[in-house]
């Protein structure tokens, strides 16, 4: 079996194309192709409310790029989600009718905790010690999901609406901010020691910038160090001396502040990364959906 995976996210688009396997009753999957495109559709949707007709334009020629890849791979079943930018373009809805008509993709709008179920789907909280306590922290261009576990069981999920486009572009706001300090401190105050679990892009960069050893852990002073290394770079030095694509430059250190704000908050003293992001959770969606 093969199954594909569409995220349309507020910073870039991607399709993940996975081989799955199944031993005794159990399937696991093994990345194909994945392919990544810096659509920034954040920039149209929090400035302004509406996606414009140029970036919807490039949303429809990427989609049909996408479907192309699916039928020539002949995957047997896909999904299509689109976050946080899509959700508030006023237009959303048209663009995703457009992409239906025009590209042959049937896409749906996730609202903020189908997407944090989506992400989580990859069960990555069974990898690690289920006597622990874990919060999940999700990193996009519109929003940060997080998730809490307790001893291997699931306690409260929310999204916010902080997102690394979204301070770019100075649309974060401190009630926002102040809704997640709150979330955090009414559900870790009385937990004892709480690790981090982080995933999306910009922490999958942070993480193979710190040389860390796989599966070990990122401490937060490790992490505030490589902070303040990129910080001390210009934009334009983070790209030519440092060697990150254009649009990774600009988003890690918005990102690096929401996850060190987090983990500030929590009390937690060291993240795991396992490079898995929304594409991951959609192809588990998808063995779980086809059993």
């Amino acid at each position: 079996m093969r199954y594909a995976a569409i995220d349309i996210g507020s910073n870039a688009v991607r399709l993940l194309i996975a081989d799955i396997t199944k031993h005794s009753s159990t399937a696991s999957f093994k990345k194909n192709t994945l392919i990544r495109v810096p659509l920034r559709l954040g920039d149209d949707a929090f400035l302004n409310q509406h996606i414009s007709l140029k970036k919807a334009d490039e949303l429809v020629k990427t989609m049909s790029a996408f479907k192309n890849l699916i039928d020539v791979y002949k995957v047997d079943d896909y999904m299509a989600c689109a976050t946080s930018a899509m959700r508030e373009a006023a237009n959303g809805q048209d663009i995703v009718k457009r992409i239906k008509d025009e590209a042959g993709i049937d896409l749906e709008i996730v609202h903020g905790e189908r997407e944090a179920n989506i992400i989580y789907a990859s069960h990555i909280e069974q990898n690690i010690d289920n006597t622990k306590n874990y919060l999940y922290i999700d990193v996009g261009g519109g929003s940060t999901e997080l998730s809490l576990f307790t001893s291997g069981r699931f306690v409260a999920s929310q999204s916010f609406n902080i997102g690394t486009i979204r301070m770019l572009d100075n649309q974060d706001k401190d009630e926002t901010w102040n809704e997640m300090k709150a979330f955090i401190l009414e559900h870790t105050r009385k937990l004892k020691g709480v690790s981090g679990i982080g995933t999306g892009g910009n922490i999958n960069k942070l993480y193979k910038l710190s040389d860390e050893k796989d599966g070990s852990p990122l401490s937060i002073s490790k992490l505030k160090t490589l902070y303040n290394h990129l910080n001390s770079y210009s934009l334009k030095d983070r790209i030519n001396i440092l060697g990150l694509n254009p649009d990774r430059a600009d988003v890690i250190i918005p990102a690096s502040e929401i996850y060190l704000t987090v983990m500030k908050w929590a009390d937690i003293k060291n993240i795991y990364v396992p490079s898995v992001g929304m594409v991951d959770g959609i192809i588990q969606t998808l063995i779980e959906k086809n059993g």
